[in-house]
């Protein structure tokens, strides 16, 4: 009986939704409801929680020390197309690597290609552009994908995982040539973060490590500090 129970208890926890995805769908999908049924609190959202590099003159931005528009940006999206996009890659590409990794270290995985997909916006965009949704975070997500196979190249399931994410990679870059106002920063800089993770993490199970959930962990919160660090040197932060 004790068996039968766990290997029922293993058929939900593969078929559900793993938690920290599962919140991550509703919680996104919440705030774009309420931003649609009631347009002054979208214009509030957009207004304090959207990432713009701003300057410190005008109390406006990052760059005026509001960090936190690096994270809370992915929870905004302009149009529907623009959400259902995301969380259905969140939907899709999301569940195993929570799985692999554990919740807490998918979530810093998750927060950390944000914080990629927003240093590049901080870089390369113009100042005052508002950047909003969570095109970053998802293609860190691409990226860790895309680094599991490329280490599993060799094998059928790898090279083809490599095909189908390589045409997703080309038409989502090949997006912005044709519709405006798609951030392109955002979406170069998580699948950075996401490769650079997911190949720091498979050099981790290579080498038999038991804790490669905890290791996923600290590397993810790792680039967090990094873009941080990256922004405190500028003397951007205080």
């Amino acid at each position: 009986m004790g068996q039968a129970q766990r290997n029922i208890r293993t058929v939900k926890q593969r078929v559900g939704l793993p938690p920290v995805t599962a919140s991550l769908l509703v919680v996104t999908s919440a705030v774009y409801v309420l931003a649609w049924l009631l347009p002054e609190l979208e214009s509030r959202f957009v207004r304090d929680l959207a990432m713009i590099a701003g300057l410190p003159e005008l109390g406006l931005g990052v760059a005026a020390g509001q960090w936190w528009r690096m994270f809370t940006a992915v929870l905004l999206h302009g149009s529907m197309f623009h959400i259902l996009f995301n969380m259905w890659a969140l939907y899709v590409f999301g569940p195993q690597i929570e799985r692999e990794s554990g919740s807490l270290p998918f979530l810093a995985i998750y927060l950390s290609a944000a914080s990629g997909g927003s240093l590049f916006v901080f870089w390369f965009s113009d100042p005052f552009t508002f950047s909003i949704g969570a095109s970053g975070a998802i293609f860190g997500l691409f990226g860790v994908w895309l680094a599991g196979a490329y280490r599993l190249r060799h094998t059928y399931f790898g090279r083809r995982v490599l095909s189908q994410l390589g045409i997703l990679l080309a038409i989502n870059f090949a997006l912005p040539l044709f519709i405006p106002n798609i951030a392109w920063e955002a979406h170069l800089g998580g699948i950075v973060t996401g490769v650079l993770i997911g190949l720091l993490w498979s050099a981790q199970r290579q080498r038999g490590h038991r804790v490669a959930g905890l290791a996923v962990s600290a590397l993810a919160v790792g680039v967090v500090a990094v873009a941080a660090a990256v922004l405190l040197g500028g003397g951007l932060l205080g």
